[in-house]
């Protein structure tokens, strides 16, 4: 089973061309259904079963798995079952009568914008990486990028006259930036490649050894800058639901929210109404005299 997992990861990279993250996902996911399945004597595809399967999914739900987790190894396994049953390996599809628990989705954690403001203003401009970590931070904040898409973002996506930026790791997107951003970005540009560019790297923001930057890299700057603005328990999607909720709260069009965010299905982008819905509740009654 081993060597068919690895050659649905090649399909994924080389044919499907998914992120690093998917696929590191779907082979986090498969390597531990190989050593349940293993475990239980059952050492290739074709003799799995759909009451293997249903074990396997009440092992991960005894383990303490949240029911998102459990949802997203239920979706790899039937997306490799599937990818095997195409190629005549197994003759039949034992995961099709295999249910994922229903999510509750959370409501996206939110900063208010002067929270927001705070930690924009945090980088030090009077050193390299300072005027860096401004530009990555405005430019995350301007767009609602994912975090995975600001560091593979390249030089050559970047349209300062245009003040717009393109992006995407499955469908490529286009996405307006305003005042704020062009000149943070600007600024990390015109130093960018006398202080960071040692090897004539492609992507946008690099490291102090001119290499890309990673999402390890970014997760630490962002959690320092938070440290010092006070905020506790930031993570970087924070950033890309201020932005949305924000926009909304500020009058802009769902549908256009839900392009600059790339959401296929508008039902996760109205997730941020619910914030909005709030904000709306509160003015009502700090303004209706009769509220």
């Amino acid at each position: 089973m081993k060597q068919q997992i690895e050659d649905f990861i090649s399909y994924l990279q080389e044919v499907k061309q998914a992120s690093q993250n998917t696929i590191r996902a779907y082979q986090n996911d498969l390597k531990k259904l190989e050593s349940y399945l293993s475990q239980q004597g059952i050492q290739t595809a074709s003799k799995i079963t759909e009451t293997s399967l249903n074990s396997y999914v009440l092992y991960l739900e005894k383990d303490g798995m949240s029911p998102a987790s459990v949802s997203r190894h239920i979706a790899s396994m039937k997306a490799f079952l599937l990818f095997l049953l195409k190629r005549g390996l197994i003759s039949g599809d034992p995961s099709e009568n295999i249910k994922a628990p229903k999510v509750v989705k959370k409501p996206p954690q939110i900063l208010e914008e002067d929270k927001i403001m705070a930690l924009l203003n945090q980088p030090d401009l009077s050193c390299s990486k300072g005027i860096r970590d401004k530009a990555m931070l405005e430019l995350l904040y301007a767009t609602g990028m994912k975090v995975s898409e600001l560091i593979n973002v390249k030089v050559s996506d970047v349209n300062l006259s245009g003040k717009y930026i393109t992006c995407g790791e499955k469908q490529e997107r286009s996405i307006p930036f305003g005042e704020a951003a062009k000149k943070a970005l600007r600024d990390y540009l015109d130093i960018r490649e006398t202080v960071f560019d040692r090897k004539n790297n492609e992507y946008l923001f690099l490291n102090s050894q001119g290499k890309q930057l990673s999402r390890q890299g970014f997760w630490k700057i962002l959690k320092g800058y938070a440290k010092e603005t006070g905020i506790r328990d930031i993570n970087p999607n924070m950033i890309r639901h201020s932005f949305a909720a924000h926009m909304i709260d500020n009058g802009a069009d769902i549908g256009v929210v839900q392009k600059f965010l790339g959401h296929t299905d508008i039902s996760t982008t109205q997730l941020y109404l619910s914030h909005n819905y709030h904000n709306s509740r509160e003015v009502y009654a700090n303004s209706h005299p009769r509220a």
